[in-house]
């Protein structure tokens, strides 16, 4: 207990010292996807429930959020609530449907239903398609704080993500959370002791939907961009690779994984296509050598030779 609460800590300082070592906007877009990380390994690394179109959250509430503050002139406050207000309401549609089946089935169902949400985005107006929602602006928070200003645009980001990640850790932590494990580990048997599976099922799923959202929502605030990659299956696809990379079913692994990726597509960009052969690699390296991920397999070895 002790020793979490220490790399926690440590952890915070360092986040909180980041801007002045680093470059802010590229330190957001780490936060930005290591929420939308955590988000899907609640669904996928405890509940046991894999989703093949997690991007139609992320991507749906970026559009949102950028199109209400640039369009309708929104605070900042308001347009990330209500991009990830959005991504909230197409969880409950979308999960209404999906908890219904399992394994493959499931992961189909969201791939098909995340499709259908690509090609609205493609077809709507107000996401100018190919174009997307550029120059989004940041505005003032509360009125009061400029976020043109990167240190204090990333502040935000970073208060958005310790919010997200601190429910996620208190969710896992709480007898639901508890319960959602007994699901991934044997759904027949939660099933035989009353527990009623599928409306779990839904509420992790729509909570994962939701801080899916909220990353989606910061991080065309904070990039101010909002593209069809959002939304794409190619970015649920990375959102797969950064929480395995990082450790499955462990706390910090989906958000390591994360910071790994965006770290390799933004300084080996100048590479081009090799960009990705260079992750692929790195991921065949990784789950020969970590099978459990990174975060997982040092838990693993640390727990044993304790």
């Amino acid at each position: 207990m002790k020793k979490s609460v220490l790399l926690y800590g440590l952890l915070l300082v360092g986040l909180l010292l980041a801007p002045f070592v680093g470059y802010p906007i590229f330190l957001m877009s780490c936060l930005c996807f290591a929420l939308f990380a955590s988000a899907f390994n609640l669904l996928i690394g405890f509940t046991g429930l894999l989703s093949f179109g997690h991007a139609m959250f992320f991507g749906l509430a970026a559009y949102v959020c950028g199109h209400a503050a640039k369009v309708w002139g929104l605070t900042p406050e308001i347009a990330v609530l209500l991009g990830t207000l959005s991504a909230t309401v197409c969880g409950v549609l979308v999960g209404w449907l999906a908890v219904r089946r399992q394994g493959i089935y499931f992961a189909m169902v969201t791939l098909a239903l995340s499709q259908m949400i690509y090609f609205f985005c493609v077809q709507a107006p107000f996401t100018f398609a190919e174009d997307g929602i550029q120059s989004i602006p940041r505005g003032k928070l509360l009125g009061v704080l400029d976020l043109a200003n990167d240190q204090v645009m990333y502040y935000f980001v970073l208060a958005l993500f310790l919010a997200g990640f601190a429910l996620i850790h208190r969710t896992i932590h709480s007898p639901f959370g508890q319960v959602l494990k007994s699901i991934r580990e044997n759904e027949p048997r939660a099933l035989s002791l009353g527990y009623n599976v599928d409306r779990y099922k839904l509420v992790a799923f729509v909570l994962s939907a939701t801080l899916a959202g909220l990353a989606g929502a910061a991080k065309s605030l904070a990039l101010g961009l909002a593209t069809l990659t959002d939304v794409s299956w190619q970015m649920s696809g990375e959102v797969v690779l950064m929480t395995l990379l990082g450790g499955m079913g462990t706390i910090l692994g989906p958000a390591l994984g994360a910071t790994i990726v965006i770290t390799m597509q933004n300084y080996l960009a100048n590479l081009g296509s090799w960009v990705t052969i260079i992750m692929g690699l790195t991921f065949v390296v990784c789950v020969l050598v970590f099978r459990r991920g990174i975060v997982g397999e040092i838990e693993h070895r640390w727990g044993r030779k304790a």
